[in-house]
């Protein structure tokens, strides 16, 4: 991978496709069912066009901020993004060595291949956790334990995933991990050495944080059927507040794309929400994160940080964002791509690419301050549809009734 070559997140997209097995490339970029809020987040950020301003000082810009307390190189985190270590061999570690080398935090997944243990072991720096509360809260609870006991220094609480949004291709693909050794499998991972040879050089091949972990869990067998059974449809806020007890560190909530559910998610205590429709995997057919950003900034931005995710890949993107009034940005498949690409150079140069493509673009809208960037500098779109007010007051969470 030649770094000067590379010149926008696209390319390294390219390489990524020629060098990971199908299955991991397809569980990565395609979303549920007809994949159109998956088309739709990238697609909805072409509303919104930036003022373009000139003959002022732009010398001296920085993209420096703080997220949840944390100072930041720029206003991007590392999403959670399941599977990372099959995207690249022991890619949840590499991944986190990238951002804090780089300045921006990262957040491992539940379903990463390398644990919790093992990332915290090959890095120096805290890093975010993502948890999926499971019908095993037991085994949830350890995991809250794990995270404190890896020096996490922030907890990311997944809500939308109580049900599985159906992707199509990885049904038709078997996507396990590792792979199953069938014909098609083996003879297009043969069409890979590189991965090959790196997933032979390291002995994380499967769900890091599960199996060992998990009463009766220790094969692909039992993994499967466990996972099977564990989304939980119960989740509610009440089970938010079952995690709040259990971690008094910062506490972020994800999957928020709705203005009534912003406003229950602040009287939960949240130190930050996440504007997120899970990339696309999960509701097809829900609005485009930033067709949502604006609205729910002006109902809940004064009263936590609010982050955006879904749809990123340039720095364009992040700069609208940020002009809509988001605190901070998650970028995932933008990092994925270079993790596939080339590991941790590979995540390294996806960052420099964002920031770059920021950098210049907020100078290009009259801005050298990352902080002062916001509505000024959009010319907005009319409103691609209307959100009714709710008939009454949304319910407060039980722990915030008297």
């Amino acid at each position: 991978m030649n770094p000067a070559k590379i010149t926008c997140i696209e390319d390294l997209r390219q390489i990524y496709e020629s060098r990971v097995p199908r299955m991991f490339y397809d569980y990565c970029d395609t979303g549920s069912y007809t994949t159109g809020t998956y088309v739709d987040n990238t697609r909805a950020f072409d509303k919104y066009k930036l003022r373009q301003r000139v003959a002022r000082n732009i010398d001296n810009r920085s993209l420096k901020t703080r997220m949840v307390g944390q100072d930041v190189s720029m206003p991007v985190a590392l999403a959670p993004i399941g599977l990372g270590g099959m995207q690249h061999a022991d890619g949840e570690i590499k991944a986190c060595r990238a951002a804090q080398k780089f300045g921006v935090p990262y957040t491992l997944t539940t379903m990463s291949i390398c644990s919790i243990e093992e990332v915290a072991r090959h890095n120096d720096k805290p890093f975010w956790f993502q948890l999926y509360v499971m019908r095993d809260r037991g085994f949830a609870s350890d995991l809250v334990a794990r995270a404190r006991a890896a020096k996490c220094s922030a907890l990311v609480l997944t809500l939308d995933l109580q049900l599985l949004g159906q992707r199509h291709k990885d049904i038709r693909n078997g996507l396990s991990a590792p792979p199953k050794l069938t014909i098609p499998n083996i003879l297009n991972m043969m069409t890979k050495p590189r991965w090959c040879a790196g997933m032979l050089g390291t002995r994380n091949r499967t769900f890091g944080n599960i199996v060992g972990h998990v009463k009766g869990v220790e094969d692909m067998g039992t993994l499967a059927e466990w996972t099977h059974h564990q989304f939980d449809p119960t989740l509610d806020w009440t089970s938010v507040e079952f995690i709040r007890k259990q971690w008094h560190g910062k506490l972020i909530l994800k999957g928020i794309n709705d203005v009534d559910d912003a406003l229950l998610a602040v009287q939960t205590g949240a130190d930050a929400i996440i504007v997120s429709n899970h990339g696309g995997r999960q509701l097809d057919g829900a609005p485009a994160t930033i067709d949502m950003l604006g609205a729910i900034v002006d109902a809940v931005g004064d009263k936590t940080e609010v982050f955006f995710d879904s749809g990123i890949r340039t720095g364009i993107d992040i700069m609208k964002a940020m002009a809509l009034g988001a605190k901070g940005t998650m970028v995932g498949r933008a990092y994925i791509y270079g993790l596939g690409a080339g590991g941790e150079a590979g995540v390294t140069r996806a960052l420099e690419i964002l920031k770059s493509e920021l950098d210049v673009t907020m100078g290009l809208c009259g801005e050298s301050d990352i902080t002062k960037v916001g509505r000024h500098n959009l010319m907005l779109p009319a409103p691609p549809f209307t959100i009714p007010p709710p008939s009454r007051a949304p319910a407060k969470p039980r722990s915030a009734r008297r």
